[in-house]
């Protein structure tokens, strides 16, 4: 099954603002059975307009930078592709899905199914009920090295939470070898010496002479319908 990991950097956060807000970066993340491919999508877009500040201080993503990079309609057709009509896991899928299908209705563009995202953000509030849920605090509860992330980045972002994700679905080591095209059968006769063998000694028991006594002393005292008695 193919999944992508997606994440959006914008100037604001409705895209129906007055003026209105835009993308300026997507970040994707291929995963192929759960099992990151190493194929990648990433994008810095020109939102022809001003970067706000209290964005700017979110991503780091100034207009200067973004000057000379293609506007979301040039690279719209490209994303698509990419996607295709695999899952799209995302944090919070509903910011980032009205951002980039307003932005592909603007470009004439097909739109992107609703059903066609996951939720990260709901899985972890449903898992976790009452627990913070912001990826950075996934990051802290699975144990995940987040410490590139001094801001926000949707290539960076994508790509760890493809292990958020992988936690908290219980995939974080997936089956590698049926990813590949081998078979259960094909590996279990390859490996057919995977059971443990018996010990070549018994261990030797753990309690003592002294604990037994005891133990045969309390039984007799409960009388012969003792459910013990059955075990003896």
């Amino acid at each position: 099954m193919r999944e992508i990991v997606l994440d959006t950097e914008t100037t604001g956060l409705n895209p129906f603002d007055a003026p209105r807000h835009r993308i300026v970066e997507i970040g994707a993340v291929e995963l192929f059975n759960q099992v990151p491919t190493g194929r990648t999508y990433h994008q810095y877009i020109n939102p022809e307009r001003d970067m706000p500040t209290e964005a700017f201080e979110v991503h780091g993503i100034g207009d200067d930078f973004l000057a000379d990079k293609p506007v979301f309609a040039a690279v719209a057709q490209e994303f698509l592709d990419f996607v295709g009509d695999a899952k799209l896991v995302i944090h919070n899928a509903e910011f980032d899905m009205r951002f980039l299908n307003a932005e592909l209705e603007w470009a004439g563009k097909r739109l992107l199914p609703n059903d066609q995202a996951l939720d990260t953000l709901k899985i972890a509030r449903s898992r976790f009920p009452g627990s913070p849920a912001s990826l950075d605090a996934l990051c802290r509860r699975f144990g995940i090295d987040n410490s590139a992330r001094e801001k926000h980045g949707a290539l960076l972002d994508s790509e760890i939470l493809a292990e958020v994700y992988l936690e908290l679905t219980g995939g974080k080591q997936p089956d590698f070898a049926l990813s590949q095209g081998q078979s259960r059968k094909d590996r279990a006769s390859t490996n057919d010496d995977w059971r443990p063998k018996p010990r070549p000694a018994p261990l030797q028991p753990r309690i003592t002479e002294s604990e037994k006594a005891a133990h045969a002393a309390f039984v007799e005292k409960l009388g012969e319908g003792a459910i013990w008695s059955r075990f003896d």
